[in-house]
């Protein structure tokens, strides 16, 4: 069997631990490969490798590593294919979703192309008399990674670009249920030109992440995934002096109001709630419907739209699928019994997933859409992310007893609301106790040029993913003031001036 081991220097490294993690096909339960569990020790290789190289990389020109990351961009979407059918084959979801998710990793590559004008800095002439002031963004030195399984290529690029676009050398501990996109990254980072030692990649579980957490070598580390594992990553590396930034966990709420175009409403929320089966940080979970009569038209609309929803393998077949399978046999076991809990706390279950299976593919880890209505708070399929395809209608009379529902929840990742009243919209997008805030738009995921992150339990760490705060996230900031005396000059130059 196939086993993916670490790749570290440019080149593919086997383990000497013995520990392997199983790799699944989810559409059929397969074990497709299996992936090393390094050892502390190999984990410290990567890291001394990385260590090594930042001599060297953080005094390349902002010009030539952007350079690197324009041939990497264009070798990503030569193989887009390849890497979408890889990212089907180990995570599940269907192929389009696995092109577009290429799509946003690579607009954060984008951005991070435009490093020599990002690195800029501030200058001011004459603080004082013959003395000027200025600041550089330097690199931090060896930053690591720690990625989830549910977006093994976009979320690795939310990250590693801007580092080693900023300077930074960089250790990649990618999912182990779905390890073998990121490593394919690593290989055309390699092709494109990048120097050894720069972007490695340890695959293993937490006996590697601890390492990385606490190594005095490791200057900042990023992380996406559940809040109990962001929340102790936060606080270990926190203890070990080291900048973090860590995504937690979510429970997008989508407010209804009731001049909301109902069309526009329905068939944004069956993408929101069932695509990529609802493994989506930013996926809406509830619907909060504004009066009974909104949301008993959409339970209705709901209902009918489920009956014609393509359920299947994410790959191969005539027709693709809507939805493909959930990442796991636990996981799905995990939903199912969310879905249990629903029917034993007393909410209404209308459509029901948990006996879906796909013919030929009964093995698969197939869990279909779920919808609930007269969901309430206190209730586990409310309070708690279920990360799956489960979307839960929660009744109010008014659009304050919306917000104050959202706003009392833990997380604060994302939310949405629809409606066609701009004063309505307005009061909600200041109101609300949310990061990220759609009008109109079910997933409002910024753009690689602004930045991504949640308030309260859903972020740990003052600095959001790309944009803006990645820069500052991976740049410390270095002031300095001067004055020169009188001096001579240098002579003339007749050649046309370039930057090398």
């Amino acid at each position: 069997m196939k086993v993916l081991g670490n790749f570290i220097n440019n080149q593919a490294v086997a383990s000497a631990s013995g520990r392997f993690g199983p790799v699944f096909n989810p559409a059929t339960g397969e074990q497709s490969s299996q992936v090393t569990l390094s050892t502390a020790e190999e984990t410290r290789q990567a890291i001394a490798a990385a260590e090594k190289a930042f001599v060297s990389w953080s005094k390349v020109t902002p010009l030539n590593r952007a350079r690197i990351l324009f041939k990497f961009k264009a070798l990503v979407e030569e193989h887009a294919d390849e890497l979408a059918t890889l990212i089907t084959s180990e995570h599940g979801k269907v192929f389009s979703d696995a092109k577009g998710e290429l799509t946003r990793g690579l607009e954060v590559v984008e951005f991070a192309c435009g490093i020599p004008h990002l690195l800029k800095g501030e200058h001011s002439l004459n603080v004082g008399r013959g003395v000027d002031s200025f600041s550089l963004m330097q690199p931090m030195g060896v930053c690591a990674g720690i990625s989830p399984f549910n977006f093994p290529a976009m979320v690795p690029m939310w990250m590693f670009p801007i580092a080693i676009a900023c300077g930074n050398t960089f250790v990649m501990k990618p999912s182990e249920k779905d390890p073998a996109t990121t490593y394919r990254l690593a290989e055309l980072l390699a092709e494109a030109g990048l120097p050894e030692g720069v972007f490695n990649i340890v695959n293993g579980d937490k006996e590697a992440v601890d390492v990385l957490l606490t190594d005095d070598r490791i200057a900042a580390v990023s992380f996406v995934g559940s809040t109990p594992i962001a929340e102790y990553i936060y606080r270990t590396a926190s203890e070990h002096g080291k900048r973090v930034q860590a995504l937690g966990g979510a429970k997008n709420h989508m407010v209804i109001m009731p001049d909301a175009d109902p069309t526009q409403v329905v068939h944004s929320l069956m993408g929101a709630a069932y695509g990529s089966a609802g493994e989506r940080c930013m996926a809406i979970s509830v619907a909060v419907c504004v009066g009974d009569e909104v949301a008993d038209h959409l339970i209705a609309s709901l209902t009918k739209e489920i009956e014609t929803m393509r359920v299947g393998p994410g790959i191969g077949l005539p027709e693709e699928s809507h939805m493909g399978p959930l990442i796991s046999k636990e996981h799905a076991g995990k939903v199912k019994a969310y879905i249990d809990s629903g029917v034993e706390e007393g909410a209404t279950l209308i459509v029901d997933g948990r006996n879906f299976t796909y013919p030929g593919h009964e093995n698969g880890y197939f869990v279909g859409p779920t919808l609930f209505d007269h969901v309430k708070p206190g209730m586990r399929i409310y309070n708690e992310e279920i990360f799956g395809p489960v979307l839960s209608v929660v009744r109010v009379s008014s659009y304050d007893e919306a917000v104050k529902l959202i706003n009392a929840h833990e997380y604060g990742n994302g939310t949405a609301i629809f409606t066609r009243d701009g004063d309505s919209a307005r009061q909600f997008c200041e109101d609300i106790q949310v990061g990220m805030v759609g009008v109109n738009i079910p997933i409002p995921v910024p753009m690689a040029f602004h930045s991504f992150g949640g308030w309260k339990r859903s972020l740990f760490g003052p600095l959001h993913m790309h944009g803006p705060d990645g820069v500052r996230f991976y740049t410390k900031m270095k002031t300095v003031t001067a004055r020169w005396p009188t001096g001579q000059r240098a002579g003339a130059e007749f050649s046309m001036p370039t930057m090398k």
